[in-house]
């Protein structure tokens, strides 16, 4: 039987307050035997440590969000390095840059995403980029810092092949979630179809951008099987394969 892995997940989100148990038990029943949980600001990282203490199969990636990149400070940035020594944190982020919300400069965003790269860099853990409207920025910050270093991945992916390419020559990895279910997600599906099974992660990013047919109400992990149903779909592949290689992937490239 299939087995996945969900590399991005928000568990730690208000959402769940009232059946996490039960979020929990569902993504079990579906066959995701490993949750990554990211956390991106005091609240949720301290949930997410949390979650990683009191379940075997859950790990944390823990860092600052560039929405709110204004709100960090270098004691924050201290206190995430402090926490990163524990054995189930496994990456630095979600960082990059989102220039669709506008509550922080691009600037103020560039520059603690420079800061995190470097603390990644440190700690040699791998990076997890979150990039909304900002793709030139993110791939020239990248090479600037020399991020190949520790790598790290594209989480929910929905840039060009090209630019997946690039990403991957600096070896980072692309994890697609639910948009690659939507039916007019022209990008994602081109990205599924012609990148390597070996360079990809299947995610949900819950509880965010549900797949389809749930696209609208709230994700949970027992949906990432549907990511690597769609992606074995255009590869005219089994599923079990898709499984089997995004599960392989997550374990090496995050050391779970």
């Amino acid at each position: 039987m299939s087995t996945f892995i969900d590399t991005h997940v928000h568990l730690n989100a208000d959402q769940y307050d009232e059946d996490l148990q039960e979020v929990i038990a569902r993504a079990l029943a579906a066959k995701v035997e490993k949750m990554v949980v990211v956390g991106f600001d005091r609240k949720t990282i301290e949930r997410a440590m949390k979650l990683a203490d009191e379940y075997d199969f859950i790990y944390a990636v823990i860092g600052w969000h560039p929405v709110d990149a204004i709100d960090c400070t270098d004691e924050d940035l201290r206190w995430i390095e402090e926490l990163a020594a524990h054995p189930k944190v496994v990456g630095i982020g979600e960082t990059g840059l989102d220039y669709y919300w506008d509550k922080s400069p691009k600037d103020i965003q560039q520059f603690w995403f420079r800061k995190q790269i470097h603390l990644a860099q440190k700690l040699n853990l791998p990076i997890i980029i979150h990039n909304r409207d900002a793709t030139g920025d993110v791939v020239r910050i990248l090479r600037e810092e020399n991020a190949a270093i520790v790598g790290g991945i594209m989480h929910c992916y929905g840039g060009s092949v090209e630019t997946a390419r690039e990403c991957i020559d600096m070896n980072f990895m692309i994890s697609l979630g639910g948009p690659v279910t939507f039916k007019n997600a022209k990008m994602p599906k081109e990205v599924a179809k012609e990148i390597p099974l070996e360079h990809l992660l299947i995610e949900t990013d819950a509880p965010y951008l549900a797949p389809h047919p749930y696209r609208g109400k709230r994700n949970e992990p027992s949906f990432v099987p549907l990511v690597a149903e769609e992606i074995a779909r255009l590869k005219e592949l089994p599923v079990e394969e898709v499984a089997k290689a995004t599960t392989e992937n997550a374990i090496r490239f995050l050391g779970l």
